[in-house]
């Protein structure tokens, strides 16, 4: 007992993470984790390499939450009908249908849409397919090579990307004069579907670019060019992977390339993985990792990511550049609504702000519209903000540019981001 209770003590946080981030529930994550407990601690003997005991705790959480799923879609009655028209997927609140792929199916003819059921929702193996069907396994071989080659060239988004294949998008090169005004009517609720601090979302088929322009100068800096580029797992959890290829305003094609994997529910969209390079190798940083992803990518309360439905809480509370914040963890809130006139264009907006929770120090306003998508991104940095790299405050650096009071602190703007979206 000793020695599965020091194991198990090493590795708990990452198995709890790991379970609880597949249910919802927490009782019903509470009572995994006790399954998951118990079958580990009577199956340690069979455990040869006691160091690889992460790998192997994880495996049981694994398969004890897919056997939790499965219970679970026993409790759903679903027609044939209705599945080769919407999917299942469960999110942070249960059970939900999702229609993600019911314009496709529809296009298909019915025997494409037979064999696809029952290969990708039934799970049944091509031999048990042929049993089903009465035809010969050559057959279903055939017929699903076509169905599944009919679906691809219907489906509206690309999952793949060729090699080299950039979006390359022509951003300005210095910053559009713009306007920021405060409106008096009320603000709006907005479904933001963004990846923080990156304004892509995580969808299949989504793209775009965005640039960094430095203040007072307006020049753009750097310019990163992303798109998703298909579906992918992290430990048994579904997203979809990224990429952002970062360069120089002034040499685009010389740029670094960067992968990430992200997750967006009905409630939240959060990171999963990150790809880093260390030397020549290629070092996946995943959510079980603790400091080393969470730090940088982890946002919320078990990294549950930031939220997609927004509505002012009176978490944070503002008066022309006075801003004041309640005693709390993850201060993302809505303190307004703006015209943002920009580039010619004017965009009716709701200003959501952050502090503190992209990074210590630093203070963020995130205008957007009604799609909820970016028009303008402003960060403003603490006066003290790095000053032993510095060596001098931020007031001092960049004397003419706006400055907000947060909680009576100085915070001073430093640069600007825009997206294709305005363009």
């Amino acid at each position: 007992m000793d020695e599965f209770e020091n194991l198990l003590k090493a590795e708990r946080v990452s198995v709890e993470r790991f379970v609880r981030f597949r249910i919802s529930s927490k009782a019903d994550a509470d009572d995994v984790l006790q399954e998951v407990y118990f079958t580990a601690y009577q199956k340690l003997a069979q455990l040869k390499n006691k160091d690889a005991f992460k790998a192997w705790i994880i495996s049981i959480a694994r398969n004890k939450c897919n056997d939790y799923f499965r219970k679970k879609a026993t409790q759903y009655e679903i027609t044939i009908e209705e599945l080769t028209e919407k999917e299942l997927s469960y999110g942070r609140h249960g059970v939900s249908v999702a229609n993600t792929v019911k314009e496709t199916l529809s296009l298909l003819g019915d025997k494409d849409k037979q064999i696809l059921y029952l290969f990708f929702w039934k799970e049944m193996a091509q031999a048990e397919i042929a049993k089903q069907l009465n035809i010969p396994i050559g057959t279903v071989k055939s017929r699903l090579h076509t169905a599944k080659q009919n679906f691809k060239n219907k489906y509206p988004y690309r999952t793949e990307m060729s090699k080299g294949e950039y979006i390359m998008n022509k951003l300005p090169e210095f910053m559009p004069e713009y306007k920021i005004e405060p409106s008096t009517e009320a603000t709006f609720a907005v479904k933001w579907e963004e990846l923080m601090g990156w304004f892509l979302i995580p969808k299949l088929g989504e793209k775009l670019s965005w640039g960094m322009y430095y203040i007072p100068s307006r020049k753009c800096n750097h310019v990163y060019d992303m798109q998703v580029t298909g579906k992918a797992k992290v430990h048994g959890i579904e997203g979809v992977e990224l990429t952002a290829r970062e360069a120089s305003y002034s040499d685009k094609y010389e740029g670094i390339n960067r992968t990430f994997v992200a997750q967006l529910t009905d409630t939240h969209c959060r990171y999963l993985a990150t790809l880093r390079n260390d030397g020549d190798i290629r070092n996946y940083i995943t959510f079980l990792d603790g400091d080393d992803f969470m730090s940088n990518w982890g946002f919320g309360e078990d990294n549950c990511g930031n939220e997609t439905n927004l509505a002012p809480k009176g978490d944070i509370q503002r008066n022309g550049t006075i801003v004041t914040s309640v005693n709390k963890d993850f201060l993302l809130d809505i303190v307004g609504r703006y015209k943002v006139t920009i580039g010619g264009k004017c965009y009716d907006t709701v200003c959501v702000m952050d502090i503190e929770t992209y990074n210590c120090g630093v203070v963020s306003e995130q205008f957007l519209d009604k799609n909820g998508k970016t028009i303008l991104w402003r960060r403003f940095n603490r006066d003290d903000w790095a000053i032993d790299y510095y060596k001098k405050k931020w007031s001092e650096l960049l004397p003419d540019n706006d400055r907000l009071i947060v909680n009576g602190t100085v915070y001073v703007q430093w640069y600007d981001c825009i997206t294709d979206y305005i363009l």
